[in-house]
């Protein structure tokens, strides 16, 4: 089940709103969880023991670290968080890499050891990010354990978020499990969160993927490759920030407040600028709990660089077990390695629209890495992209009729769009953004009913 899902517009997520409201508040968390539990249960239902087996870990590890205060010279607070770290690990690592790394050993040794098909449970590389930023939240001080495990499985498994994020960092939203204010306001600027982040995904991320599948799984040849790439790039786009809008508007409507995901990342004039505003709970994360430990910028340019390049290996391996991933993060890592030592004083002295457009076409490029999961037919696409080969009249005629909402995209990709939504609300007019969020999620209703199922992308991270 997904958020783009008829059943969940219309008869889930009503039910759990009505409920929720009629619930006395101290039993909300209680109906919160059982609801989110449901939604995991409805796509994953032999899963459901696996998160709460993380659930359980994790709540019971923060009441050890509860026992031994935080400026105490006992090794068994370390201990508790190692332990925690490693068990959310082990999971993550048995369900998401077992049959990868088991291949790179028998190409790497020449065996032929078996390979376990284990099917990947939906978004557990986000809820085991979030167990673990509670473990180490916890052991630094820097929030309280939690003592209500309806809360603690409340903030791990709450539905809106649960299966392709934001990642939500337990400090972040402590308070909000116990306290959280819920206001007509703020369900309604939830409400309108959510309708506009449907809109992304169902009327824009939908229509570009079929034209980037068609672009770059075809046999077109260089215009082709150039156009699925670049309806690829806003594909993703549109897809998981419209997922994020989604759970950020949803999470309003219950009272929860989450930080933004995305930040308009295609007007970035830089690579470390992209990443400053492209899926920003995770690069937080990875600076938080792996980068700043690791020695961040402090111990030298040496250092800083294989921080980088650890940090980059691992953030393409999050995203999957597949070859490819591990390339995107290293091209990433040489990225930015290069803009800190050498091109990024260089493209200072470049005018704005250049470096915007350099920037573009080196993102673009990393998607291109990233749609691949088999290798050789990644290969096939460089071979598409640079060395000139013409395309058939029927690509060319399918091309042309994307021409309009691809420019579409293109517009709702920039900042102009919330802009222009900002003055309608400050002017005489605001009255009229009413009738435009009804006409959107009408246009999405009529979109999901004659579309088949097409899940989010990052549903499988």
């Amino acid at each position: 089940m997904v958020f783009s899902d008829p059943v969940f517009l219309f008869f889930f997520l009503p039910a759990v709103i009505l409920l929720t409201k009629l619930s006395p508040r101290p039993m909300r968390n209680a109906v919160l969880l059982f609801f989110s539990l449901l939604f995991y249960a409805w796509g994953e239902p032999v899963y459901i023991l696996l998160m709460l087996a993380v659930i359980a870990i994790n709540y019971l590890a923060g009441l050890r670290l509860l026992r031994f205060p935080a400026d105490s010279a006992s090794g068994r607070r370390k201990l508790v968080l190692t332990l925690a770290i490693l068990l959310d690990l082990l999971i993550l690592g048995i369900f998401k890499y077992t049959g990868f790394f088991a291949e790179l050993i028998n190409n790497a040794a020449g065996l032929a050891l078996p390979v376990p098909q284990i099917v990947l449970p939906i978004g557990i590389s986000f809820y085991i990010f979030q167990s673990m930023s509670y473990v180490i939240d916890v052991y630094q001080g820097d929030a309280d354990a939690q003592r209500s495990i309806l809360s603690f499985g409340t903030y791990v498994a709450l539905f809106p978020q649960l299966i392709a994020g934001p990642i939500v960092r337990y400090r972040d939203i402590a308070l909000q499990l116990t306290q959280r204010e819920e206001t007509v306001r703020l369900f309604a600027d939830g409400a309108v969160e959510f309708v506009y982040g449907l809109s992304k995904k169902v009327l824009l991320a939908n229509q570009m993927g079929l034209l980037a599948d068609r672009m770059l799984l075809g046999e077109g040849g260089t215009i082709s490759a150039w156009v699925g790439m670049a309806a690829y790039t806003l594909q993703i786009y549109f897809d998981f920030s419209g997922y994020s809008d989604m759970a950020i508007g949803l999470g309003q409507m219950f009272g929860f407040r989450f930080l933004k995901n995305f930040d308009y990342p295609y007007i970035s004039r830089s690579i470390t600028e992209f990443w400053r505003r492209w899926h920003m709970s995770l690069s937080s994360w990875f600076k938080e709990y792996v980068y700043i430990p690791l020695g961040g910028n402090r111990k030298g340019l040496f250092r800083q660089c294989l921080n980088l390049l650890i940090v980059w290996l691992l953030t393409g391996l999050w995203h999957g077990a597949s070859l490819n991933f591990v390339l995107w993060g290293l091209y990433y890592a040489l990225l930015l390695i290069l803009e800190k030592l050498l091109f990024g004083r260089l493209l200072q002295h470049l005018p704005d629209i250049l470096r915007h457009l350099v920037t573009l076409l080196i993102v673009a490029f990393g998607w291109g890495i990233f749609y691949y999961t088999d290798m050789d037919q990644w290969l096939v696409f460089l071979r598409r992209l640079f060395l000139w080969s013409g395309d058939s009249g029927e690509a060319l005629r399918f091309m042309l009729a994307y021409i309009p909402i691809f420019y579409i995209a293109c517009f709702a990709a920039s900042r102009r769009p919330i802009r222009a939504i900002l003055r309608l609300r400050r002017g005489p007019f605001a009255f009229l953004e009413i009738p435009w969020l009804v006409l959107l999620f009408l246009l999405c209703t009529a979109a999901l009913v004659s579309q088949g199922y097409n899940p989010f992308i990052y549903f499988r991270f």
